[in-house]
């Protein structure tokens, strides 16, 4: 009908000057007159000008005092012609249930009504004139006409007292455009064998060559998995093999124990792991090994002393959220010293879990990267160059070593690298060589040796992708759009 009207109207008229006034006249909807405005003008049918109206309203206070009084008068008429009355009386008059508010009669007719002198003030409140005049409700009332008071007094009821503010209207005059006709040609969209058939009498729409089709939807790799790639595939061209790592849950014995890794380690407390209510302890275990590992730790061993203390099955029997991906490590070493031995190299890339606070640069869930080689004969220089051919596949030849202690290997190393943007060395990962103690009970031979090493996945990607708060690399509070923009990772290419 809005289409109608408009094509209908310009062929008896050069111009519609205003569509407002139009669609009231018309007794069409505004909204629904523009749509078709702008549609026809995209076929120029019609050429159109946009036109504004900027206009004062009364806010909802503004309104509420146009009805009731201006704040200032109705605090001067509740104030005795005669005598006085206490300032609590008349909160209690004016505002009964909301004086404490900024915007309620009382405390801002309190402030205008002494600021014009219209009251005395103090404990007791009485008049200083007879009668006043309630121009900010005469103005008020003005404006709700449809007329416009001076400059003056409109900035006070907009600025300072905020009783009015400014509505704007958009619309549109509109003049006939080139392709005119009193009524729009529909045009064929579709190359149907109907359409194709009766071409000569179809105007077809034109079609745009430039522009571009629809963008078409397909998934992003996220960051961490582009650099894990890289890391899988720098660990396979040294010959590593991958071990399986689809299990999150894990119990004590595999995480800790078996790692000689005593009972009463702080990283065993509740504070530090996430331990499983249900199922709360695992079901089996090679009973055999587990002798062992008690032996080893209560007493010693293959050149150890232990740890001298009374090893409890019942804490090796509980689950929990693996911490390291280590544990996979001992299961791997476990089973391989149950066929005949054969020299391994192993890597993995997984999730483990920490009961540790969250902040900007740690999560209770993240990923760990770990390599081990087992063969005979195994020294810390083997483990040292592995390292260096290692980090030098990452484009990281600048390479230093610490001693540090690990429960479980001995000697143990903390790894670190020059940052060229920091101007410092920081760590980047730890490594060491497995202790007998930890190796032994699981049977294999004396003269085999495993060196390993791990370091974190979110910290390089983090570095690589400039992202300073690991909450925006992983988690729910991800920007997908990251996701989307984010280049591919080429690790150790300059």
């Amino acid at each position: 009908m809005a289409e109608e009207a408009i094509l209908g109207y310009l062929l008896d008229n050069e111009e519609i000057t205003d569509s407002g006034q139009f669609s009231d006249e018309h007794n069409l909807n505004h909204d629904e007159v523009v749509n078709v405005i702008k549609r026809l003008h995209a076929f120029r049918y019609i050429d159109c000008q946009n036109i504004k109206r900027v206009s004062s309203v009364l806010t909802d206070e503004g309104k509420k005092y146009a009805a009731e009084g201006s704040p200032e008068v109705q605090y001067f008429l509740a104030v005795p012609a005669e005598g006085s009355i206490s300032k609590d009386e008349l909160q209690k008059k004016l505002s009964p249930s909301d004086w404490k508010s900024k915007t309620s009669v009382f405390r801002i007719g309190s402030i205008y009504a002494v600021t014009n002198k219209w009251v005395e003030g103090g404990k007791q409140v009485s008049r200083k004139v007879q009668h006043v005049e309630d121009k900010v409700k005469n103005l008020l009332l003005q404006i709700q006409e449809g007329m416009e008071p001076d400059e003056e007094s409109l900035n006070y009821l907009k600025t300072t007292r905020r009783l009015v503010e400014e509505k704007v209207w958009k619309g549109y005059s509109v003049k006939k455009g080139p392709n005119y006709a009193p009524k729009r040609m529909s045009f064929a969209t579709d190359l149907s064998r109907e359409n194709l058939q009766n071409w000569k009498e179809l105007e077809f729409k034109e079609y745009n060559f430039n522009a571009k089709g629809q963008p078409v939807d397909a998934g992003h790799v996220h960051p961490l998995l582009k650099v894990r790639k890289q890391f899988k595939d720098i660990f396979r061209q040294m010959g590593f093999e991958e071990m399986p790592t689809n299990n999150f849950v894990e119990s004590s014995f595999w995480n800790f124990d078996a790692l000689f890794q005593p009972q009463q380690h702080p990283a065993r407390d509740s504070h530090d792991t996430f331990f499983l209510k249900a199922p709360s302890t695992t079901r089996e275990l090679p009973e055999d090994y587990v002798e062992r590992v008690k032996q080893v730790h209560e007493s010693g061993g293959y050149g150890s002393r232990g740890y001298n203390y009374d090893w409890k099955r019942e804490e090796a029997n509980k689950n929990l959220l693996r911490t390291h991906t280590t544990a996979v490590s001992s299961r791997m070493l476990y089973a391989l010293a149950k066929k005949p031995f054969t020299p391994k190299k192993y890597f993995s890339i997984d999730r483990v879990f920490r009961n540790e606070a969250v902040d900007r640069t740690h999560l209770a869930e993240f990923h760990q990267i770990e390599g081990l080689v087992c063969d005979h004969g195994l020294t810390l220089g083997d483990l040292i160059g592995v390292l260096q051919d290692f980090f030098s596949r990452l484009g990281i030849s600048n390479l230093r070593f610490k001693p540090a202690y690990n429960p479980y290997t001995e000697p143990s190393m903390e790894i670190f690298s020059y940052h060229e943007g920091l101007g410092k060395w920081v760590e980047i990962g730890n490594s060491g060589m497995f202790r007998p103690e930890m190796l032994l009970p699981m049977g294999l031979p004396e003269d085999v040796r495993v060196i390993a090493w791990g370091l974190s996945l979110e910290r390089p990607t983090m570095i690589l992708y400039e992202i300073d708060n690991i909450r925006d690399l992983f988690g729910h509070k991800v920007d997908l759009g990251l996701i989307k923009r984010n280049p591919i990772c080429r690790i150790g290419i300059e």
